[in-house]
């Protein structure tokens, strides 16, 4: 169905852009499709006709976009950890990490002495 939904898009994109580029304007791209004075259209031009054929084709336009946005579109579940997430202000001390509390009497947070390497032996 998203295919669909997308090619249809794409065909509408361009029939758009043809349209635009037809309406008839002071010195606009129409004249290059055959948008002059003699037109298939008739002498008054094609005024009428393609500015309600190319809103016609704007509205479709519309449609395919938020058709295809709704067909791809996912929902957020309840169960998502990454909006849930906190996001800390990096500027706020408060919330910059601390150094961690040494205690020299207690020997579980005393700095340990790096242990002695073996000597090499002598030759």
């Amino acid at each position: 169905m998203e295919n669909l939904v997308l090619t249809l898009h794409v065909i509408v994109c361009l029939v758009l852009v043809v349209l635009v580029l037809l309406q008839s304007g002071k010195e606009g791209m129409g004249v290059i499709f055959g948008g002059g004075s003699s037109s298939l259209f008739g002498s008054s031009g094609a005024g009428g006709i393609l500015v309600r054929l190319t809103a016609f084709v704007a509205v479709l336009f519309i449609c395919t976009s938020l058709g295809y946005n709704v067909l791809t579109s996912t929902n957020v579940t309840s169960e998502s950890t990454i909006l849930n997430m906190e996001i800390a202000d990096p500027l706020d001390p408060s919330l910059a990490p601390k150094a961690p509390v040494v205690n020299p009497a207690d020997p579980t947070t005393a700095p340990q002495a790096p242990a002695e390497q073996p000597a090499a032996p002598a030759q």
